[in-house]
């Protein structure tokens, strides 16, 4: 008889499609706000991890990364491609899945789809940043961009934040229109706004979200007045960038991690000792956030590793003893650990 995969070559995987049950059954409102608990414990346990900025191969077209970081239990990394151009050819602009493992064995806990995992945590990390940086009271939110991130963001901002109403822009109408007809069922206030100057005009919080692989302009100094919170989430690389210049030099700056941001965020236009503050100092309270209502407010997002970790953490809790997961024959398990040739030889015996 055809000898049978032992328990140690199975891997729980989670597929775009059990992703999807899963956060319909909890809620996307609940799933993110538990998103960005999960968050919260790594970042306030920041000194505990590996770290270092992700590995990138970059060409004309794109990015494909590597993301990893650990701490003493568990180790876990994501692969991630932006590639901008995708979009026109039919393919998803970010794509990506990442793995959960034990320190201990090496054997992983967990493959998982990220394309969509890596949207709300994206969106928690946001949300969460933002109740230490945004306004007092704040309840509207300028979307520039309005593609796949749009919709995670607002529900986002919503549950963890309190915002209710949203003006969006993007340069293709139809991005616009389709994040309008998703978001108004979701029970948003919406206005649909011609232009980013326009949109941001009454707003407390400014998303901006585009994915255009260059050096642009999204938003100019005179169209951020004082008070507000800027978060700044579009696809990074170096090269990339979504802010004057000017504004940088008007805001307090909190990052993830700079050794990452300085090559990919908006500060890449500044000087490399320009000063920013670390988002996990500000969560420990041993640097302030928002310190006056006049004060400008920049999260330089570029995604961190720790924020994927926590993602994977957060998901191998929420579905243990489920049947979400489905058991992949992913590791080779011979009978005799030294035996691998025999294992390959005996699988064609009948």
């Amino acid at each position: 008889m055809k000898p049978q995969p032992s328990a140690l070559a199975y891997v729980p995987f989670l597929s775009v499609d059990r992703m999807m049950q899963l956060v319909r059954d909890t809620g996307v409102e609940p799933f993110l706000r538990g998103l960005a608990e999960a968050i919260e414990q790594d970042f306030l346990r920041w000194p505990e991890f590996d770290k270092t900025p992700r590995v990138a191969s970059h060409s004309p077209d794109g990015v494909i990364e590597l993301m990893p970081t650990a701490d003493k239990a568990l180790y876990g990394f994501k692969y991630v491609n932006g590639h901008p151009a995708n979009m026109a050819r039919g393919f998803q602009t970010v794509t990506a899945f990442g793995v959960l493992a034990s320190v201990d064995t090496g054997y992983p806990l967990l493959l998982s789809e990220m394309t969509l995992l890596t949207a709300l945590r994206t969106a928690a990390t946001s949300a969460l940043m933002a109740t230490r940086l945004m306004p007092q009271g704040a309840q509207v939110m300028a979307m520039i961009g309005n593609g796949a991130q749009c919709e995670f963001q607002a529900l986002a901002f919503r549950a963890i934040c309190g915002i209710t109403d949203l003006r969006l822009y993007d340069i293709d109408p139809r991005a616009t229109e389709k994040a309008r007809t998703n978001l108004t069922a979701q029970g948003f206030r919406i206005t649909c706004c011609p232009s980013a100057a326009e949109a941001v005009q009454g707003a407390q919080i400014i998303t901006t979200c585009t994915a255009d692989k260059r050096n642009a302009t999204v938003l100019s100094d005179n169209m951020v007045g004082q008070g507000v919170h800027i978060n700044a989430i579009g696809g990074d690389c170096p090269g990339k960038t979504e802010l004057a210049q000017a504004i940088l030099h008007r805001a307090d700056i909190f990052v993830e991690y700079p050794e990452q941001t300085r090559i990919e965020g908006e500060i890449q236009q500044l000087a490399p000792d320009h000063p920013v503050t670390e988002l996990w100092q500000v969560l420990r309270g041993t640097a302030p956030g928002r310190r006056d209502a006049a004060q400008i407010t920049l999260f330089d997002s570029v995604g961190f590793a720790i924020e994927d970790f926590s993602a994977l953490r957060y998901l191998h809790g929420l579905i243990a003893q489920t049947a979400y997961a489905q058991p992949l024959d992913l590791l080779a398990d011979p009978d005799d650990p030294r035996d691998l040739f025999g294992m390959l030889i005996r699988s064609g015996q009948g």
